[in-house]
């Protein structure tokens, strides 16, 4: 039956989905008497703080909401601020006379619909309503074959969740004792977490290799040549007297030559040779040519969404998945969190039309393209991610804009390639062989290829994580040429190399990486990578993944003392147990007990097994109790040399040398934020050691008598007085030292305490204007300017602070504000054209100093950058990685809240005496005002954009 002849037998039918943007769509697609309402995401969930748990609970089970001695029973509560749409769907609930629950069909929308069933208790029927994408014809087949709740889903999904929460609340707070507070650790993040700190230890641990080989553009003396048969071809030196010439991947991490059995040759051994071969006669060797063909590449599934929107668009995981769910709520593609690659017989149907609508029927094959899905334990109920319908819309047909167009067509033209024919054309190997004047004998290799039929390629070609990668569509065309045919070396180059280290993860990379070792659950990568970044665990540097020193540390600590819970074997079996768990072979009970406690069949105590330090499957709760095997200072200790060693202190990493002298303390010098740490050389720590740190006295305020220092901070170096002891620093009656910054045109070293008594005399009166308004001079954190009542005027240099006139002032103030925009500067320097944007990159002075810009993207040059000596190349790495990291975020005004607070304060006061009472009283205040607070529009804004976040959102140890 369809909604709407159902709707006409009378009744009201309340579908709950999880977000407003949904609601909205699917409202358009049901008649009158469906009421279509968000539940924002989870509305129940663990309690996150103590605070949220009923008082009824204590100890253990207050901390972990996670009764450990009763079968591991989760607590959970409705947060505070889902009370009031928890109210509503009730309301709205008691006015129906049928429930559908039409959360996502995936273990997380099915937890979201049982925890709805749990909380509404429904007294009207209540049906599961499922789809895969959000189109008329869709929904009214899932109101029509509704089904029930899936229980294993269910069940999986809480034992998935107690894990986490127990993996995360134990051993987080050993990193907070240990390493640093308010980290986290967890089942899926600190395992990623690893691989990107094992990455750059084997960039630490690398020593380049140099090589050197010939390059030779051989002629084949035919006239005229066209791009079907060209004159002349390069060819690359192979072998010389039988014994292959050693190339990067014949060198170890050493440096060192793998094999014997190669050639390896430096630049003086490449030049003689090349002098050798000056005039050798050359001829064609061999030829060898063999079929080529490329078959299509499956469609999307999420995984290889993230990471072909990562290489074609330059989107990070989260990012793609934030387009994604936008495009799917809104009906223009099917369900995003998959690992499927099968598409349905509507779906196939679709590609086939298109493909011959677009390309012809010599693209189409005979028979529908069919991909099983390579990922275990793929959820095959799912389908990939393609269009949605059962008609496929071009990118031009959907009125998309933005990053919403560009992923749309990018799962378009991948679906629609999917269903064409293999691409086709022939791969050749030329050898050219000859007898260099020494009598060596020399042989050079070429390889061409070329695509006859282009098949699929026509429609979408895969992007390569490698930048230097050939890709598929790439043609390389050689000379027709035969066995025994003479060649004339037309030049004969000498070419250095050298190996580079293991390229560092990028979003993409690590995600391939995840998946291929079956780690975690796809559907979390994006939030998993989020979480390290958020964490300082991580930090990107163009595209790339860079591990902190901090992450060093926490790794460092996890691999010592708890090995197995970041091995990575140990983790994709864990995700197998999960997984079978879900298909009802394994009960989670007995599994989560010899986890935390080591029982179980075969299972000793946490002491009997592991990797030398007491780890094993069981006895999480024993690890974490005996920490006293961890020292603190030797986890966060790495030596870089005899006398240096690095650190990770609890305000930031930094070196230091021990003292000559065993009673005196050691020099010790700051690590810039941002450092890689692969580029920690002891040369760079001794330069770091060398410079001058700590605070610079200056001399003593002839008015205060107070010490001024000038100190080095992390927004750049400043002056400050220093107070007496026992000055109060808190309280009513605190008191702040003056500070403030040193001009641009000053350093610590030069500094003077006549600059500081005038940089602390800031801001200085000019004098008052003839109606008695004062003028003040003011340093602010855009430059110096004047200040009067309300009225600000720029000036041109910080030296104005101090010589300004009242006259000059005034004079100033006569002339009109400018509005807007004064006329654009000409820029400081042209840098060439960006590889990304391919626009014109330039420098240009701007408020905070000189950027470099594309006109699209401004990125700030950093402390070591200098405008006259930056290169190109420096510009575009400064515009990635701005881009990588996104918009920045705006902070919402807080104006409502403080007033409630306020308000809160006072109705405490009036209300209670005592502290007891007074804890009630703002229980209740609190709860009273969140509560009609929730009620308002603003509030329902607010949870509207929360919604899609919260459904994934991690706390520590939450993983999916």
């Amino acid at each position: 039956m369809s909604p709407s002849s159902e709707t006409a037998q009378g009744g009201k039918r309340l579908v709950i989905v999880e977000s407003p943007a949904k609601a909205k769509t699917i409202k358009g697609y049901l008649g009158p008497g469906y009421i279509v309402e968000a539940s924002v995401g989870h509305i129940r969930d663990l309690p996150k703080t103590a605070a949220e748990v009923p008082d009824k609970y204590t100890g253990e089970l207050r901390r972990l909401g996670v009764d450990v001695e009763h079968d591991f029973t989760p607590i959970y509560v409705v947060s505070a601020e889902k009370k009031a749409q928890v109210t509503k769907l009730k309301q709205l609930l008691a006015e129906s006379d049928e429930l559908f629950l039409a959360t996502d069909e995936d273990r997380e929308g099915e937890a979201i619909a049982w925890h709805l069933q749990e909380v509404l208790k429904p007294k009207v029927p209540v049906k599961r309503m499922v789809f895969h994408e959000i189109t008329k014809s869709a929904i009214q087949e899932a109101v029509a074959n509704p089904r029930e709740l899936n229980q294993r889903l269910v069940d999986a999904q809480e034992t998935r969740r107690i894990l986490d929460r127990l993996y995360g609340y134990e051993v987080s707070p050993v990193l907070w004792k240990k390493v640093m507070p308010s980290l986290s650790a967890g089942r899926v993040q600190s395992v990623a977490t690893r691989l990107v700190v094992e990455r750059e230890r084997e960039r630490i641990a690398f020593t380049s290799a140099s090589y050197w080989d010939l390059v030779a553009v051989f002629g084949t003396g035919r006239t005229p040549a066209d791009s079907a048969n060209p004159e002349t071809f390069g060819a690359r030196l192979s072998s010389v007297d039988g014994r292959r010439i050693a190339s990067g991947r014949d060198f170890g991490q050493d440096g060192q030559l793998k094999a014997a059995n190669t050639l390896h040759l430096d630049e003086t051994a490449a030049r003689a040779l090349a002098a050798a071969l000056e005039r050798t006669a050359f001829g064609v060797r061999s030829v060898e040519s063999k079929p080529y063909r490329r078959s299509p590449y499956a469609p999307f599934r999420t995984t290889t969404l993230q990471q072909e929107a990562s290489r074609k668009l330059g989107f990070g995981a989260k990012r793609t998945m934030q387009v994604a769910q936008k495009l799917y709520e809104n009906g223009f593609i099917t369900y995003m969190r998959t690992d499927s690659t099968t598409l349905s017989e509507t779906a196939v149907t679709a590609a086939r039309a298109q493909v011959t609508q677009l390309y012809g029927a010599d693209y189409l094959p005979d028979a529908p393209r069919v991909y099983a899905s390579k990922v275990k334990n793929a959820q095959e109920a799912h389908e990939a991610i393609r269009p949605s319908g059962d008609r496929f819309r071009t990118p031009a047909e959907t009125g998309l804009s933005g990053d919403d167009f560009k992923l749309y067509e990018l799962i378009w033209m991948r679906t629609v390639a999917s269903q064409m024919k293999d691409a086709v054309g022939q791969s050749v190997t030329v050898r050219v062989g000859g007898t260099a004047a020494d009598g060596r004998d020399v042989e050079f290799s070429a390889s061409g290829k070329i695509i006859t039929f282009h098949g699929f390629l026509k429609a979408y070609v895969e992007g390569a994580d490698d930048p230097n990668a050939e890709l598929d569509d790439r043609e390389r065309r050689l000379p027709q040429v035969s066995q025994g045919d003479p060649l004339a070396a037309e030049q004969l180059t000498p070419e250095g190399h050298a190996t580079k280290p293991p390229a560092r993860y990028t979003e993409a990379s690590l995600v391939k990486e995840l998946e291929d070792r079956e780690i975690g659950r796809p559907s979390t990568y994006a939030s998993i990578i989020d979480t390290i970044i958020n964490r300082r665990y991580v930090f990107k540097k163009g595209t790339a993944l860079v591990p902190s020193f901090l992450s060093f540390a926490v790794v460092n600590l996890l691999e010592k003392h708890f090995g197995r819970l970041v091995d990575y074997d140990f983790t994709a079996k864990m995700e197998d147990d999960l997984d079978r768990i879900a298909a009802g072979q394994a009960e989670s009970v007995p599994w989560l007990k010899r986890f935390y406690f080591g029982e179980g069949e075969g299972a000793g105590g946490a002491a009997e097994a592991g990797n030398g330090d007491g780890d094993h499957l069981g006895g999480l709760k024993e690890l974490v109790t005996d920490l006293g095997a961890i020292d603190a200072r030797e986890i966060s200790s790495f030596k870089l040399s005899d006398e240096i060693t690095l650190r990770v202190g609890r305000y930031g990493p930094y070196v230091e040398k021990a003292s000559a002298e065993a009673d005196q303390p050691g020099q010790r010098a700051d690590i810039p934020d941002e450092l890689p740490p692969d580029e920690l050389t002891v040369e760079l720590a001794e330069e770091l050691l060398a410079k001058p740190s700590g605070d610079y006295e200056l001399g003593h305020d002839p008015e205060t008598g107070h010490m001024l220092v000038a100190k080095d901070g992390r927004y750049g170096p400043y002056v400050t007085e220093v107070l007496p002891e026992g000055t109060p620093k808190t309280g009513k009656n605190a008191v702040k030292p003056r500070t403030a910054s040193l001009f641009k045109t000053m350093s610590l070293d030069t500094v003077t305490l006549e600059d500081a008594l005038r940089l602390l005399a800031l801001p200085r009166v000019v004098g008052t204007d003839p109606e008695g308004v004062e003028i003040t001079a003011q340093n602010g954190r855009y430059g110096p300017y004047l200040k009067k009542g309300t009225d600000s005027r720029s000036l041109t240099s910080e030296e104005q602070l101090f010589t300004v006139t009242l006259e000059e002032a005034l004079a100033i103030y006569a002339q009109p504000k400018q509005r807007g925009r004064a006329a654009a500067a000409p820029p400081l320097r042209e840098l060439g054209t960006d590889p990304v944007s391919e626009r014109p990159v330039v420098v240009k002075d701007g408020r905070f100093g000189p950027y470099v810009t594309d006109g699209e993207t401004n990125a700030t040059l950093r402390k070591d950058d200098d405008v006259a000596t930056i290169t190109p190349e420096r510009g575009y790495e400064l515009l990635a990685e701005k881009r990588a990291r996104g918009p920045v975020k705006k902070v919402a005004k807080k104006t409502v809240k403080k007033t409630a607070a306020k308000k809160t304060t006072a109705t405490k006061a009036t209300a209670t005496k005592t502290a007891a009472a007074k804890k009630t009283a703002a229980k209740k205040t609190t709860t009273a005002k969140k509560a009609t607070a929730a009620k308002t529009t603003a509030a329902k804004k607010t949870a509207t954009k929360k919604a899609a976040a919260e459904k994934t959102a991690a706390e520590p140890g939450q993983e999916a």
